[in-house]
């Protein structure tokens, strides 16, 4: 028995090329550390209000998803997930500082919002009262290069605000 796989319209051909990537990733993932590494630092701007950076560095050849993307983007963006904490209260929503490139694949007819090189990511935080605490959480990414996209990873944080 022969089975055959012939995606019919454009939005299965993304589909079969996102469950492609996946795979590929999976198994380079196995293969290849992290292309990308985090740090975390604060910075006081006035009494009880901070600026929280986090800050990506990406390997050469390689790019990371920016948090809005096209609607035919098949890559996973950049997501933040704060953990609550009473004595915080975030101030707008996270910024992205570096050179935004708007990458199109003819061929897949998909697009991205990507990062080569480094990009920080900015929160401002109010502390509420006299207390010493810290921004924590959890941060979600995908990186890929010219050939294979490794599947998204979930890395824990936390910025003590000084």
């Amino acid at each position: 028995m022969e089975l055959k796989f012939a995606p019919q319209t454009p939005q299965h051909m993304k589909q079969f090329f996102l469950a492609l990537f996946i795979l590929v990733g999976i198994g380079a993932s196995a293969q290849t550390a992290s292309p990308v590494s985090w740090s975390y630092s604060s910075k006081k701007l006035a009494e009880n209000l901070y600026e929280v950076y986090l800050t990506a560095t990406i390997q050469p050849g390689w790019h990371l998803y920016a948090q809005a993307q096209p609607a035919d983007a098949i890559a996973q963006p950049t997501t933040f997930n704060f953990t609550r904490n009473p004595l915080l209260q975030f101030d707008g929503k996270v910024r992205e500082i570096g050179k935004l490139e708007k990458f199109h694949d003819a061929k897949l007819d998909v697009s991205a919002n990507q990062y080569s090189g480094k990009v920080q990511f900015v929160q401002k935080v109010k502390v509420m009262g006299k207390a010493k605490t810290a921004v924590t959480g959890k941060l979600e990414f995908q990186t890929c290069d010219d050939e294979k996209c490794l599947p998204p990873k979930t890395v824990n944080f936390a910025v003590a605000l000084k």
